[in-house]
């Protein structure tokens, strides 16, 4: 699905980065720190932090859609890792990165139950996790996201997978998303930044 998705000769979700994004990374993120970002489609979050001079790296399932990223990465004069993996099967290793950046990764529950420990363990002390994602909510929008629900996240269940973690920022919210052809228009979203104790 999202080879043929990311096939499309336009970026499907735009050049810029996710709104959460661009207002919290400077705040957030160890300055120059490594940063990964899940499920990174097209690239636009990472090449936006590879400007910010972070040391990005992008993994996703689709070698298509990363592609896409390294020319994106190219125009803009920068230089982003990508790895073409399932995160099912992708090791985030252990106090690896100073950041992890998660925007509109949806999964199967127990992937993300699993996906979510391990990004405790890979954040170094004092590194940060930033995310944004559609809650249950969103169903009543149809403006993105999954067909269902059980893909979605809430703040209580991000509470419970992220335990360990301290949360900085935690708000389920109404807003306007403007981001590419599949994501626009008023939306429920949960957004997060959540740091590892040093």
């Amino acid at each position: 699905m999202w080879d043929q998705r990311y096939a499309d000769p336009d970026y499907v979700y735009g050049t810029e980065p996710n709104d959460f994004l661009k207002e919290t990374a400077e705040a957030h993120l160890p300055e120059g720190g490594s940063v990964l970002c899940l499920a990174e489609g097209e690239g636009r979050n990472g090449v936006f932090l590879a400007g910010l001079g972070f040391k990005v790296t992008g993994v996703d399932g689709s070698s298509v859609g990363l592609e896409k990223a390294q020319r994106l990465a190219k125009r803009r004069g920068v230089e982003i890792e990508t790895i073409v993996s399932d995160l099912a099967d992708f090791d985030l290793g252990e106090e690896r990165w100073d950041g992890v950046v998660s925007s509109w990764c949806h999964t199967l529950p127990e992937l993300r139950a699993k996906l979510h420990a391990a990004v405790v363990r890979a954040l170094k002390p004092g590194g940060a996790l930033i995310l944004e994602s559609y809650t249950p909510k969103q169903l009543e929008y149809k403006t993105g996201g999954p067909p269902n629900a059980e893909w979605m996240m809430t703040l209580d269940g991000l509470r419970q997978e992220l335990a360990g973690l301290e949360f900085v920022v935690g708000e389920e919210k109404i807003r306007e998303v403007n981001e590419g052809k599949f994501h626009g228009g008023t939306s429920a979203v949960v957004q997060v930044v959540a740091r590892k104790p040093r």
